[in-house]
């Protein structure tokens, strides 16, 4: 056993070898350094473009607008009625996509908000998307909801205040008692220790001890100074203390006849009581209870100024509090009757005394969805509310949508109308010189780069919007390919992407038999076929299974497969009645056959498929 070990021993020792430890060791660090090189440290190595790419995103908030001032500034005339507590009037705004309604009103919402905050004016702007929360229910139930989380977070506040006062109380009462204690302790000790205790002060010791034990203090000491000589004896150090420098012989301080540590206040001696040697002021003293107190005694009681006269009723205002805050009940998303989320949403609303501003972004489409009813309940609710008061500003791409509005909601919400026209290239221009300046890194944007994003935006009603995806995915495009500097060719290259239409995306990732019932669906229309029915589709569908040798499905499936289709709107199928044959389907396109057809046709199994044209074409001229 021995001779083995040291054999292992001789293995694992030799570390001056250049086969031993030390090469493996080194071998050992190349290998793990290998793997660190993965994936994204490639794409980390190059040198980013982008300072803050959100700044192109449409959902940030600049904070300055350009070309948008005469709007901007409309709409905070009519919004300052907010900040006098007084209830603005409701505002329509109009405009296309991509013309700045939206950042315009949030910009102004967040000046409201923090002017309020400013000035202690209690106001709030809640935003909904109306194109995501689209039903009566759903719009008062998120609105309930913040209202409720507000007003919980307000009691929160309001009960951590009154804890403190109570604290502040409790502190107040301690300190009193403290004080009196301290001041009936130290009497009663001055009188029970003798003259050479240590831990008497100086300004309490007798001048002279007695022989029989008699208090000194009812008799004068002959070495006594008379009050007069004791005065001048005093050097002043400020304006108001002054030290004692007469001493008896023992060098302790000498009270004269009558003098007491402990001053009554109902006799003050010349304004000042005497304290330990130095003359104290009145203002620096309390002495309402006819004891010496420090400077806490001098601040106000916690109540003052307060309504409440006595703790119970701080207390008691807390439990009111928290069986508000317990009454609160979150409205679920659906279940509930949509005249008691209405009834919750409105008390939660009107808790507290405030101004509420409710932005409808994409007002159109909840009208579309669920009829005018919300804005009908939201427009009437100021004449029940009895504290708080509401307004709403609607934005639409719409001009016409108020056309379907009932006419008393009409009137009620269209009290202030706004307009915002689309942009022209040389606004473009100006607002992407003024993100790019926040969005990317100093020299990171060739001359002719804003300019050409300007010019394709604008060539689509000015859209601004479309202008910072543009610029946006140009600098994703130039960091990708890790260029220095984004140029031209990057725009282009960023325009022909964003061309590539969600539509086309869905298409591109169809499964095959789904490819190959919208390919049939396509040859069809390409020969002058328009009210296509579900048998002329599974013909042709056949017949292209068969070119790239697929399974054949049944014609139920097939059925099934074109109502897919017609559900992500690339297809429109109609059910249509024929009288004594029944009913089928009449089929549709709804996509551009040109761009959908390129897309099948880049699928490798259905690239060879133009060889079924002849076919079709035959089939119709039989």
């Amino acid at each position: 056993m021995s001779e083995d070990n040291s054999e292992g021993s001789d293995r694992n020792v030799d570390l001056g070898s250049t086969h031993g430890f030390g090469s493996n060791l080194e071998e050992s660090d190349l290998s793990e350094e290998e793997p660190n090189q993965g994936l994204f440290d490639d794409l980390l190595s190059g040198e980013p473009i982008f300072e803050n790419k959100e700044v192109l995103r449409p959902s940030y908030t600049p904070h300055e607008l350009p070309h948008r001032s005469d709007q901007i500034n409309k709409m905070a005339t009519i919004l300052v009625a907010a900040l006098r507590g007084e209830t603005p009037s409701n505002i329509l705004i109009y405009g296309k996509t991509g013309t700045g309604k939206t950042a315009s009103a949030k910009f102004v919402s967040k000046e409201l908000e923090s002017t309020s905050k400013k000035y202690s004016v209690p106001c709030e702007v809640e935003y909904i998307n109306c194109e995501v929360t689209d039903t009566q229910y759903r719009v008062l139930a998120q609105l309930a909801n913040k209202f409720i989380e507000e007003n919980e977070r307000v009691i929160e506040n309001r009960i951590d205040s009154l804890e403190s006062l109570l604290d502040d109380l409790d502190e107040y009462d301690e300190m009193l008692a403290a004080d009196d204690s301290g001041s009936e302790t130290k009497t009663t000790t001055e009188s029970e220790m003798g003259p050479n205790d240590p831990f008497v002060e100086s300004d309490v010791v007798d001048a002279a001890e007695s022989d029989t034990g008699a208090d000194s203090r009812l008799e004068p000491s002959s070495s006594s100074p008379s009050p007069e000589s004791k005065a001048e004896d005093q050097v002043e150090f400020s304006d108001e203390e002054t030290v004692d420098l007469t001493s008896s012989d023992s060098g302790s301080p000498v009270e004269t006849e009558g003098s007491s540590d402990t001053v009554d206040d109902d006799f003050p001696t010349n304004g000042s009581e005497t304290k330990g040697g130095h003359d104290i002021d009145e203002t620096d003293t309390d002495t309402t209870d006819g004891h010496d107190h420090d400077h806490d005694r001098d601040r106000a009681h916690p109540l003052t100024d307060t309504p409440f006269s006595s703790a119970a009723d701080v207390e008691t205002r807390i439990e009111s509090l928290e069986e508000d805050r317990e009454s609160f009940e979150e409205v679920p998303m659906t279940g509930w009757p949509t005249d008691r989320v209405y009834s919750v949403f409105f008390d939660a609303v009107d808790y507290s005394e405030r101004v509420v501003v409710i932005m409808l972004d994409e007002i159109d489409k909840l009208v579309e969805k669920s009829g005018d009813d919300t804005l009908y309940n939201l427009s009437r609710m100021n004449s029940e509310l009895q504290n708080s008061r509401v307004s709403i500003i609607g934005i639409s791409n719409d001009l016409k949508f108020t056309d379907f509005l009932d006419p008393r909601v009409k009137s009620s919400l269209g009290e202030e109308e706004i307009v915002f026209p689309p942009y022209d290239a040389n606004q473009l221009r100006d607002i992407l010189q003024h993100r790019s300046e926040v969005a990317f890194k100093g020299d990171a944007l060739s001359p002719d780069v804003i300019p050409l994003c300007a010019a394709f935006a604008a060539q689509e009603h000015g859209d601004a919007r479309r202008a910072l995806d543009l610029l946006r995915t140009a600098g994703e495009l130039a960091e990708r390919s890790q260029a220095e500097t984004i140029v031209e060719e990057h725009v282009r290259q960023a325009q022909d992407k964003i061309e590539l239409d969600r539509v086309v995306e869905v298409v591109r990732t169809l499964p095959t038999q789904s490819k190959l019932v919208l390919f049939a669906i396509i040859l069809l229309e390409k020969n002058g076929v328009h009210s296509i029915n579900t048998g002329e589709v599974f013909n042709i569908y056949k017949r292209l299974c068969e070119e790239i040798d697929a399974d054949v499905l049944t014609q139920r499936r097939v059925t099934d497969l074109i109502s897919e289709l017609d559900m992500l709107g690339i297809v429109n199928a109609v059910v249509v009645s024929k009288g004594r044959y029944g009913r089928t389907k009449e089929i549709s396109l709804s996509v551009p056959i040109e761009e959908t057809e390129a897309v099948l046709l880049s699928d490798s199994r259905l690239s060879n498929i133009d060889d079924v044209q002849p076919f079709v074409q035959a089939r119709f001229d039989n």
